[in-house]
């Protein structure tokens, strides 16, 4: 019984077989496309994350303890230098001031008295030396006492935009408490980070008589008005992120920019006979950039390449290929090392226009 059951199984398989003969083998060949890489001048610009700050933004601080007394300004208020903004009650200086100008008075006429005594051979050197060095130290206190009074009204140092008043009429003040800031907006300085390549890429395109512009994209995308300069770069770069800050100047006379906004500074680099490739033709390995480049026989073979720039779809080549060279453009998740392939060449004039990108 089991020698019968067997040899039905094995009849099954050979008549399975002959019923379902073996499919040829169909071999497609898919056609690619290929490129070179473009030899032009071209623009690149780069958006760095920004910090804006007022060329000028302090502290007020009371000098003097006291109430205060009036205020003079409002928040937000446009102020010119050397207004005055707030008075702290003065009582207390003004008596100390009278007391030191009336001691100023009697060492004088002690001092004039004593100096007619000496011109008649009355008195001694010695004597109007006294009377003299009594005048000056009534006289120091006296400037003394005037300062203290000067110190109970606050004036803007100037011209500027008020703060927040950390202070209301009455508001009891001690020596060095915040009373409000003081910004000048008249220009901006905004600080933006630059990586260590670009830094060495802008020193070796930029000479003191030649310093770049830039702009800034606000926090709404709207371009500010007025483009900046960049004028002083910082000493020293940040170990951490490997960047060094840059300052740019932007002249702000409609005081549309206030002191804290964010914001991107653009800043645009002129890039002459430059090797530009398309972004999708390559691929990353271990953060390393690589392309196929595609020999005489049609075979692809990866080769790394140095982007000295990057834009939108496009890449500016610093090292890794030249202008003859093929390279695949579409297809490259599709292939490996050494695979013969089949391509439709596309010149880098055709392609290019189709990318997101600025060509002279």
């Amino acid at each position: 019984m089991r020698r019968t059951i067997v040899f039905l199984s094995l009849s099954a398989v050979f008549l399975f077989a002959a019923c379902n003969p073996k499919k040829e083998e169909i071999k497609t060949e898919t056609n690619f496309v290929s490129t070179s890489a473009l030899l032009a001048d071209t623009i690149v610009t780069r958006n760095y994350v920004c910090q804006i700050k007022a060329i000028q933004h302090i502290e007020l601080r009371a000098l003097e303890k006291g109430y205060v007394q009036s205020i003079y300004v409002d928040e937000g208020q446009s102020v010119k230098r050397g207004q005055l903004m707030f008075q702290i009650m003065p009582l207390i200086y003004k008596a100390e001031a009278q007391k030191a100008k009336a001691e100023a008075d009697f060492a004088n006429i002690e001092y004039q008295n004593t100096k007619l005594l000496y011109d008649k051979n009355v008195v001694s050197p010695n004597e109007l030396a006294l009377a003299k060095a009594k005048l000056d130290k009534a006289e120091a206190e006296l400037s003394l006492a005037q300062t203290h009074l000067q110190f109970t009204e606050i004036k803007a140092p100037f011209d500027g935009i008020m703060d927040h008043f950390q202070v209301r009429l009455g508001s009891m003040l001690n020596e060095g408490d915040l009373v409000t800031t003081l910004s000048d907006n008249s220009q901006m300085w905004v600080y933006f980070n630059v990586p260590e390549t670009e830094y060495l890429n802008y020193k070796a395109k930029v000479t003191n008589e030649n310093l770049i512009k830039v702009n800034l994209l606000m926090a709404n995308n709207q371009l500010f008005k007025y483009p900046g300069t960049v004028k002083t770069i910082e000493a020293d770069f940040n170990n951490e992120t490997g960047n060094i800050a840059f300052r740019a100047t932007f002249p702000n006379p409609e005081a549309l920019l206030r002191h804290g906004e964010t914001g991107n500074v653009q800043m645009t680099i002129a890039y002459k006979n430059a090797l530009l490739i398309p972004q999708k033709s390559t691929f990353e390995i271990l953060e390393k950039k690589y392309v196929y480049v595609i020999d005489s026989d049609k075979r692809v073979h990866a080769r790394e390449i140095s982007v000295a720039a990057e834009m939108p779809d496009l890449y500016v080549i610093k090292d890794g290929l030249s202008p003859t060279d093929h390279i695949l453009l579409e297809g490259i998740r599709k292939v490996k090392e050494n695979d013969q392939v089949t391509c439709n060449y596309k010149s880098p004039r055709k392609v290019l226009p189709t990318l997101k990108v600025y060509v002279e």
